[in-house]
């Protein structure tokens, strides 16, 4: 099989045309897209105004420390993107345009023009309490479609290899190695292997939302499987409180937007069977995500040298003795941080 790297434009311009996607003659036009570290991404802009956005999974992703997972995780996505389109709200995931699996190769339609990410807005400074709620609504939307499908899904989406690889390993087994936790994270790595509740995204955080008219678009689907709920709380509470860390003007406000959107989840989700300890967990995930991103393989760049050393400070003194709810730790994180940055 011929190699084919998409970032080559030349490269990837005859393989469109070779395999029919594009016109023999079509004149297309290929940007490199940036911000991500698993996959290589390119934007590819036809003349009639179409426009895809292709991934390719790289097999070793660009971080300083060595982080492995199989390319075929692209498929798992493609597989993402068909079954999210049925159960997220309407617009909220791009649509499915083609997959090669020789390749590792996946296409999707692009988000229109203007759009926005909404980590770059949150770190500027800029928070919209309806992108809070949207983010809330379609998390806790796919959560609860996804519990009528829960045999058929089960099926599809029950390989969890990714999720170690990308998740469990680099974030709590790897954290676990280097800061000593107590069986805290070992802990939690054994209880969300024996949770298979519904579908997990798996990446839910705001570097994966687009907004465009005033709309949250999800991306990013490679980790998606069968399992716990509270881990995509967990992980997605974590970006909301380590930005209320770091944008000390913005501290008050990203700490009620977090309240504010598990509120909006749990109103949304209506708990069902299986969820009835959904919170404790959420609790556990979100103190895990929290001490990985300053200790783990995928640490948050924004952060300097002092704010991961603070971070690390607090979270380890309340992994001692947990909160009792998601409210009750926002208010313990935000209160420990005090009113001041660090350097």
């Amino acid at each position: 099989m011929e190699s084919l790297d998409i970032e080559q434009p030349q490269a990837l311009i005859r393989y469109l045309r070779r395999t029919g996607r594009v016109g023999a003659k079509e004149q297309i036009q290929i940007r490199k897209l940036t911000g991500g570290v698993s996959n290589r991404t390119v934007l590819v802009e036809r003349p009639t105004g179409e426009a895809w956005v292709l991934k390719q999974a790289l097999p070793k992703l660009r971080v300083p420390v060595d982080w492995f997972s199989s390319p075929a995780r692209t498929h798992r996505e493609a597989l993402g993107l068909q079954w999210l389109a049925r159960l997220a709200p309407a617009e909220s995931i791009t649509p499915f345009v083609f997959e090669d699996r020789q390749h590792h190769l996946l296409a999707m339609h692009a988000v229109g023009q203007p759009h926005h990410n909404w980590k770059s807005l949150l770190l500027a400074g800029q928070l919209d309490l309806n992108h809070v709620r949207q983010f809330g609504a379609l998390l806790g939307t796919i959560h609860r479609k996804a519990l009528a499908f829960k045999k058929e899904i089960s099926r599809i989406f029950g390989d969890r290899s990714f999720f170690e690889s990308l998740r469990v390993e680099p974030y709590y087994a790897y954290t676990a190695q280097q800061i000593p936790t107590a069986g805290f994270l070992t802990n939690l790595i054994r209880e969300t292997r024996r949770r298979h509740i519904t579908l997990v995204h798996g990446d839910y955080s705001p570097k994966n939302i687009l907004i465009y008219r005033n709309h949250l678009v999800l991306l990013d689907h490679e980790v998606i499987h069968f399992g716990d709920p509270a881990f995509d709380l967990g992980f997605s509470l974590t970006h909301l409180l380590s930005k209320a860390h770091h944008v000390t003007a913005l501290r008050p406000a990203l700490a009620q937007a977090a309240k504010y959107y598990w509120q909006v989840y749990i109103e949304v989700l209506d708990p069902a069977e299986g969820t009835t300890d959904l919170e404790e967990q959420v609790v556990l995930h979100t103190l895990g995500c929290l001490l990985a991103r300053v200790s783990g393989r995928s640490q948050l760049e924004y952060f300097s040298q002092g704010e991961r050393v603070r971070q690390r400070e607090i979270v380890m003194g309340l992994m001692q003795d947990p909160p009792l709810d998601v409210p009750r730790l926002i208010e313990e994180f935000i209160s420990r941080l005090g009113s001041h940055a660090y350097d």
